[in-house]
């Protein structure tokens, strides 16, 4: 088996740009309430905004050899998305890797993990997605893959899927239907707006949401 596959197909740029436009509970909901990875990935801190192409890894727990390995492969825009082994007990990705991410243009660390040096990475600006702090190191010893299927946080991601990630959590968009859920997304932003206006101007939450119709279906009744 080849463990480290160098390069794979990313979705057309113009097509990222469009997508990041929009939340991930947007684009959760657009494609049909799937692609959310376990709410126990989260930023480490308020605010943290990533979406591009997912460049995959899997790492062994308490082992970051594959993650190092991953970002000297990754280009401008790319998001590392790295199964460690379902471990929280680890700081595998600290301020060091986090510095060359940044240089590299890396947006965005996803990880079934814990990091370490969190202040250290809030004051740099780097966007990083996991289950939380652990101060706890890593060796550099045992081979996994790179840009192969990973499993993380109950979902399946291929190299080249969009990863957007924000306050809400992780989601994943796969590369074949990115174009797909960016037009259901614009659909469902716009019909959101149009419902949030009506709102305001003192309409029934119950009408403008249809709930009336359901209630009434289901012989709802009141005291």
């Amino acid at each position: 088996m080849v463990h480290v596959i160098r390069s794979f197909e990313r979705p057309d740029a113009a097509l990222v740009k469009e997508i990041s436009q929009y939340a991930p509970s947007t684009l959760h909901e657009a494609q049909g309430r799937t692609g959310a990875l376990t709410s126990r990935i989260k930023p480490i801190y308020s605010g943290m905004r990533a979406c591009g192409p997912a460049l995959t890894a899997s790492c062994h727990p308490s082992d970051n050899l594959m993650l190092i390995t991953a970002i000297s492969l990754a280009q401008p825009g790319d998001v590392l998305i790295v199964s460690a082994g379902d471990h929280p007990e680890q700081g595998g990705f600290g301020e060091v890797l986090t510095t060359a991410c940044m240089a590299k243009g890396i947006v965005g660390l996803v990880t079934d993990a814990g990091v370490r040096d969190g202040l250290a990475i809030r004051k740099r600006g780097f966007n990083v997605f996991c289950y939380g702090l652990s101060m706890k190191g890593t060796v550099k010893e045992t081979l996994g893959t790179i840009n192969r299927p990973i499993v993380i946080g109950g979902v399946a991601v291929n190299p080249g899927d969009i990863i957007s990630a924000d306050d809400d959590g992780v989601v994943v968009v796969p590369k074949s239907n990115v174009a797909a859920v960016v037009k259901a997304s614009a659909e469902r932003e716009t019909k959101e707006a149009r419902m949030m206006a009506a709102l305001e101007a003192k309409g029934s939450i119950l009408e403008l949401s249809g709930m009336d119709k359901v209630l009434a279906l289901k012989n709802c009744t009141y005291g």
